[in-house]
């Protein structure tokens, strides 16, 4: 006799643009008026590190931070996750938060333009959030 759970799938769900979690971040980033929203699917990227990227940029060092504790806040709020790693905490020009399957990056304007993540992985799909 099958139970319930045996008709349940095993298998995680793909994670979307339209996951709560990608929903939740881009709103957190939006909230702290986080600029030049970029998403990189990286899914058919065979090296890499996570499904997506969500790439933002701040004007000053204090917003970078405000929009990064946005997203780990309201993360947990939302979809009750908490960062993996959270990389730059104390640092001006860029923080990683890092949910496994989505990094989100926020850097100084001056520093997205020198490190071009988004050069880097020009082979996956962008998108540009206008939020």
């Amino acid at each position: 006799m099958k139970t319930s759970l045996d008709d349940k799938k095993t298998t995680p769900k793909r994670l979307s643009l339209n996951s709560k979690l990608m929903k939740t971040i881009l709103e957190a980033i939006a909230s702290k008026k986080g600029e030049k929203i970029v998403t990189i699917n990286l899914r058919k990227i065979p090296e890499a590190v996570a499904d997506y990227f969500v790439i933002c940029e701040a004007s000053n060092p204090v917003q970078v931070k405000a929009i990064a504790d946005e997203v780990e806040k309201k993360v947990k709020e939302v979809c009750d996750e908490r960062p993996y790693k959270f990389e730059g905490k104390q640092g001006d020009k860029w923080v990683l938060v890092d949910y496994v399957h989505v990094v989100v990056h926020c850097m100084l304007t001056e520093t997205r333009h020198l490190y071009k993540l988004e050069e880097l992985w020009q082979d996956a799909e962008q998108k540009e959030h206008l939020i």
